[in-house]
């Protein structure tokens, strides 16, 4: 059944005949709180840059991999990306309000970009357009490992997009509806979505938006999180050399207005650290405060294992929070949680 819409709601006057009742999901929920898919977060999708960029992308961590590949028009953006923001948080709403939902939904283009803090002109809307054009045509192909299968699926960000614009001089966009792919709605339906704060779409280098991404993914309502500099490059999916990746980091911690996280670089371990800044409560047990030795850090790392040894840090960190343990001899216990993990590795 086709969720309420109403009368002072712009879109309500263009909904198309041609499409049958239940089959199309109305975007119309103004204060609608921004949410993103997991995975999305998780791994390098989207180009950093603006250029067109049409080079195959092979992302692997982990015995896991992905591929992205672009179109001719070349790869989706991080920017792009805010299409499927809005979407996703759009059916959010609608599910929190106990209303029925589909993959397909229409979008009033200047609601769309006043959400994610865009003008309204003419090549804005225009831009719109363009950006379509590359979601639709960026494909993922990924691996799933079970035991000793594994299975390669493939699959794109969106299904189809279909765009009505007004006649006339400034050819303004009316609507727009998107057809999104099923991974992309099996997500939100599993509800593997994560809330944004809402000065995401303020953020304007696209590096920034990226890595404030992964830590709301992995350091969420967590006290810290940290991760080698190595892996949070390779996690980006920055195309940028690990030095000038480095300067890129001791600009973004000089900034310092990362929503929901402050972020220090440790030179001397090469590593950074999120903070929660206090805008995420934990609702997490307590964690132990103390601190892993240099000299265990480095036998973990010569364990031979693939994870970065920070986040191997972490999970011990959880491990021990969830048992309620309080290490007497953190370092051995540490060493040993890491050799059981080089085991079954």
């Amino acid at each position: 059944m086709l969720p309420m819409v109403t009368e002072t709601t712009k879109t309500s006057a263009l909904i198309d005949e041609k499409y049958p009742q239940g089959d199309l999901f109305i975007c119309d929920v103004a204060d609608a709180v921004l949410k993103d898919i997991m995975p999305q977060m998780e791994h390098p999708f989207y180009a950093l840059s603006k250029k067109p960029d049409t080079s195959v992308r092979r992302y692997e961590h982990n015995g896991n991999w992905l591929e992205v590949v672009p179109s001719v028009k070349g790869l989706a953006t991080i920017y792009d990306k805010d299409i499927l923001i809005y979407c996703i948080s759009q059916i959010m709403a609608k599910i929190n309000a106990g209303e029925e939902v589909t993959k397909r939904v229409r979008i009033n283009s200047s609601d769309l970009l006043r959400f994610t803090n865009r003008g309204v002109s003419g090549r804005d809307y225009m831009a719109l357009k363009d950006a379509l054009e590359r979601v639709r045509g960026t494909t993922i192909t990924t691996n799933i490992r079970t035991g000793d299968e594994e299975q390669i699926d493939t699959f794109g960000l969106i299904e189809s997009s279909s765009l009505r614009r007004k006649f006339g001089l400034d050819g303004r966009l009316l609507w727009c509806d998107i057809t999104l792919s099923d991974w992309v709605f099996n997500a939100i339906k599993a509800n593997e979505v994560l809330t944004l704060h809402r000065d995401y779409f303020r953020l304007r280098k696209p590096l920034e938006r990226r890595i404030y991404e992964v830590a709301r993914k992995h350091c969420g309502q967590q006290s810290l999180w940290k991760i080698s500099v190595g892996l949070l490059l390779k996690k980006s999916g920055s195309q940028s050399p690990i030095k000038q990746f480095r300067y890129l980091l001791k600009e973004l911690v000089s900034n310092d207005h990362l929503p929901d996280y402050r972020v220090e670089l440790d030179g001397e371990s090469d590593a950074v650290t999120f903070f929660n800044r206090g805008s995420m409560p934990s609702n997490k047990p307590v964690q132990w405060a103390g601190n892993i030795s240099p000299d265990t850090m480095e036998k973990v790392s010569r364990l031979g294992l693939v994870e970065d040894k920070y986040m191997l840090e972490q999970e011990f960190r959880d491990w021990i929070a969830g048992k309620g343990i309080t290490p007497k001899n953190a370092d051995a216990l540490f060493l040993g949680f890491a050799k059981k993990r080089s085991k079954r590795k």
